[in-house]
């Protein structure tokens, strides 16, 4: 079974703007036993079973419908937004998205796997929360909607990281 843990963010992750400004993120890491490009992981995280349910879930409540076929024109960079997010930034090892309404972060990394001689690779999932301002007092914050789903938030991350990482050690075994 795949392992999944919470981690430092990677110093250069796109993701780093958020841990300062009072709002929330989060990291996990799990390691695949081959190398995965990061086009290859981000197609496998948005067409997993589980990320396809919070996807109908968009479609349904927010009229963000998406498929699989853009999922993969967003790994390869040739789509800008995919169900409720559009592209903050990328490079080749990483994407961070932004939701519609500016409030979450959603982040993908691909890294090396551990030690000199290692053929596997890193997988990271984050995610950032920014405070919102309150409409009475004006201060910022993250509201007690958001203090009540973080657990449901945090197992939910590892799920879909988990999901991502079987698939594509699946793939790896089929390849054999």
């Amino acid at each position: 079974m795949t392992t999944i843990q919470a981690c430092a963010l990677p110093i250069d992750a796109l993701l780093s703007r958020y841990s300062r400004g009072g709002g929330y993120v989060d990291c996990y890491v799990t390691e695949v036993a081959r190398r995965v490009s990061h086009a290859e992981y981000v197609e496998a995280f948005y067409t997993t079973a589980v990320f396809k349910a919070e996807r109908l879930l968009l479609s349904w409540f927010v009229s963000r419908p998406s498929t699989d076929l853009q999922a993969r024109e967003l790994a390869a960079g040739e789509i800008s937004s995919f169900a409720a997010w559009s592209v903050e930034a990328r490079s080749t090892d990483q994407v961070l998205l932004c939701d519609f309404q500016g409030r979450t972060r959603s982040w993908l990394m691909c890294a090396r796997g551990k030690g000199n001689a290692s053929t596997g690779t890193l997988l990271y999932f984050g995610s950032a929360v920014v405070p919102a301002a309150s409409r009475r007092s004006g201060a910022s914050g993250m509201g007690v909607l958001f203090r009540g789903l973080l657990g449901f938030h945090k197992l939910y991350s590892r799920l879909l990281l988990r999901a991502a990482a079987s698939r594509l050690e699946r793939y790896s075994a089929t390849q054999k």
